[in-house]
């Protein structure tokens, strides 16, 4: 496998091509403005000099006169004087110019004579109508090659420690930039190593920068895994507890069979218990299987538009009572409707209802109520039944848990109510318990977002 190089050293590695870059790139932007200067400076000196000449000179009647003032050599510029018929009438071209150049009226222009090359003006000074004489100055093109020579020689001695600078300056800029990602990286190794996922990276690492986000994210990795850690233990406890009364029973009586069954009766009943117990392990398993989708979140709500009235009617009219002769009243105003997957929501009805008519008293009654005020919809079971204590009024909605321990021998699995609560939550809703022992109970749920058709 190919070996990755850290995003340290590519920081570092970046850094430096950067900085030598620009470097390069400096040294040529000094050498082109520098030619420039250096053209212009050389262009203005050269039309001072002839225009100051210009003014030393007097040209009448065919006489040439110098002033005082005049030099026919002077900063580096070589003047010289033609008459209209351009021959010369004083002063000496430089060495190497082309003495066949053509005179040009006000232009300043470059002519090369030979390997030489020349910055040169020429100015037209009239005398009279048809008489007049030419001013032509020259001086030698600047040179770029020493100064530019000087320059790389400067350049590439200082280069090779402006690298270094640039990448000692890249490797400490890298290396405070990671501390941030390596005090994470390091918590995060601990926690995992630890097996502390109830610890947190935010706690011990206080910012909110870029890594105070990926502290955080890390946070939020770590208790999505601990819910997940949690769910799963819960799930193999849970179903261990639950799942070894039927076992037993199941082992008991085929034991039972297989040592003193002697008529078909007998199997029969042993068979039907087994059944029963099977029955009851089956009806938990699922129970546990949706409950444990529902905590890691694969089971999702399929949320759509449910006429609430209507499904609650419904399933009101579906509810049998069973033989202990409890009748069920409803209250349910109609055309309520809410965003809802239907069939999650069905058991929460179905699990309330199952859990009133299972505690309720002989010959009582069940009232199932649904309003709509100011957005907020709720549903609400009563019962007149057997009513739950203060203190059990929390623990209620615990998985397995059961008030009355009386009852933990017939069909309920105390699963119920968790689903119930679970469900609500995520509807975004919430579920709550009022009740008195020996007076009944009233269990409500709080939807918001609903709205009347």
């Amino acid at each position: 496998m190919k070996k990755k190089t850290s995003i340290k050293l590519r920081l570092t590695l970046w850094f430096t091509a950067f900085m030598a870059m620009i470097a390069a790139l400096c040294l040529g932007l000094i050498i082109v403005i520098g030619s420039s200067v250096s053209e212009n400076e050389a262009s203005d000196r050269l039309s001072r000099t002839v225009r100051a000449d210009i003014e030393n000179i007097d040209y009448t009647e065919g006489k040439l006169s110098l002033m005082q003032g005049f030099s026919f050599y002077k900063d580096g510029v070589y003047t010289m004087i033609y008459n209209h018929g351009k021959a010369l009438l004083g002063g000496e071209t430089p060495p190497g110019f082309p003495v066949s150049e053509d005179l040009e009226n006000g232009a300043i222009r470059t002519v090369r004579g030979g390997d030489e090359v020349f910055l040169v003006f020429d100015l037209y000074v009239p005398s009279g109508w048809e008489d007049g004489i030419w001013v032509r100055g020259a001086t030698e093109y600047p040179e770029m090659e020493d100064s530019l020579g000087r320059s790389v020689t400067v350049f590439l001695f200082i280069l090779p420690f402006l690298i270094l600078l640039a990448a000692a300056g890249g490797y400490l800029i890298a290396r405070h930039s990671m501390k941030p990602i390596e005090r994470i990286t390091e918590l995060a190794g601990s926690i995992s190593e630890g097996k502390d996922l109830d610890r947190r990276i935010a706690s011990e690492y206080e910012a909110s920068d870029e890594a105070g986000r990926l502290a955080a994210a890390f946070d939020q990795m770590f208790e999505r895994l601990s819910r997940s850690f949690e769910a799963e233990k819960q799930f193999a406890s849970d179903a261990s507890h639950e799942l070894r009364t039927p076992t037993a029973v199941i082992m008991a009586q085929c034991a039972y069979l297989e040592k003193y069954a002697e008529s078909t009766d007998e199997y029969k009943e042993g068979i039907e218990v087994i059944g029963r117990q099977a029955n009851r392990m089956s009806v938990l398993i699922d129970r546990l299987l949706d409950i444990t989708r529902l905590d890691f979140g694969t089971k999702k709500a399929e949320l759509s538009d449910t006429d609430l009235s209507e499904l609650l009617k419904l399933l009101c009219e579906e509810q049998d009572t069973g033989e202990r002769d409890i009748s069920l009243d409803t209250d349910i105003d109609p055309g309520i409707h809410a965003r809802l997957d239907a069939h999650l929501f069905s058991r929460v009805i179905q699990n309330l209802l199952d859990n009133a008519r299972k505690y309720g008293r002989e010959g009582g009654h069940i009232l199932v109520r649904l309003k709509q005020d100011n957005g907020e919809i709720r549903l609400s079971v009563e019962d007149d039944g057997i009513g739950i204590s203060k203190e059990d009024q929390e623990k209620i909605w615990r998985r397995f848990y059961q008030a009355d321990p009386s009852r933990k021998g017939g069909s309920g699995l105390g699963l119920g109510l968790s689903m119930v609560k679970q469900i609500v939550e995520l509807h975004g809703g919430s579920a709550e318990v009022e009740s008195e022992p020996g007076r009944g109970s009233i269990f409500t749920i709080k939807l918001t977002g609903g709205d009347r058709k």
